[in-house]
């Protein structure tokens, strides 16, 4: 399918979309040493929330989708090194309003992340 939406997104930031069907999306990142936060290599939540936010966006594939609210949990650290999978799933159409589930797994298929995204899609792009 297509990618219809965050075509501009930096994939070395939030990922490399590798699948987008209709309501699901899996986007890979590799994690870096600039994303660590200390000598550890304990890589910025943010990074991770901004992986599982691109397949969410992917799984709706709506030019102008957006992101309104998100209820996520933070289920184990992530090391600078590890490549991360994102998979996500549309759960609800409320028609312009989309419950997205996304997840994220290291490469030990242990589940670090988990959330559900309130996406809306607009009329018009949210800037115009």
């Amino acid at each position: 399918m297509e990618q219809r939406t965050h075509v501009l997104a930096s994939r070395r930031l939030v990922g490399e979309p590798v699948k987008i069907e209709d309501g699901k999306a899996e986007v890979e990142l590799l994690t870096t040493e600039e994303m660590a936060v200390d000598e550890y290599g304990l890589v910025h939540g943010g990074f991770t929330f901004g992986l599982a936010d691109y397949a969410a966006m992917l799984a709706v594939n709506e030019p102008t989708v957006v992101l309104g609210k998100a209820e996520v949990k933070f289920l184990k650290p992530v090391k600078a090194g590890e490549k991360l999978i994102a998979r996500a799933e549309v759960t609800e159409d409320l028609g312009k309003k989309k419950l997205v589930k996304a997840e994220v797994f290291n490469e030990r298929d242990e589940k670090v992340f988990g959330g559900t995204f309130h996406c809306y899609v607009l009329e018009r792009h949210v800037l115009e």
